[in-house]
């Protein structure tokens, strides 16, 4: 079973909300990864990291062009961290991937797991 999967991407006109998920497996909870990243990548823009879950510490961070129209959760329940998207512009169109490490960072080869990614297509 992969560490990480990633599901809930799709088409969604500009102005609507998607949620995606990040399935985390138990391999990857043994693995002691308490920080859970999402980045997302386009053909216009290298990997970029958009917000950080850092469950030890209990704080998130979020990337300062996407602060205020998403937001991270995770549910314990499911062992799933999500990320709801608000206020979608066609700039927000690209492959969204989780990540995780033992810590937060912007840096994308700081995290050594990676799910497979799941595209959002933002579009009338």
């Amino acid at each position: 079973q992969p560490p990480l999967v990633e599901s809930g991407g799709g088409l969604v006109q500009p102005g609507g909300s998607l949620r995606l998920s990040c399935k985390v497996s138990r391999d990857a909870w043994n693995l002691d990864f308490s920080a859970i990243a999402w980045f997302r990548e386009s053909p216009e823009n290298a990997r970029e990291a958009l917000a950080c879950l850092n469950m030890r510490a209990d704080t998130t961070i979020y990337r300062e062009s996407v602060r205020g129209r998403i937001t991270l959760r995770r549910v314990k329940s499911v062992s799933t961290v999500y990320l709801q998207m608000n206020n979608l512009t066609s700039e927000d169109t690209g492959v969204y991937f989780c990540a995780a490490d033992r810590t937060c960072s912007d840096y994308v080869p700081h995290f050594t797991s990676w799910g497979q990614g799941t595209q959002v297509i933002v579009s009338p």
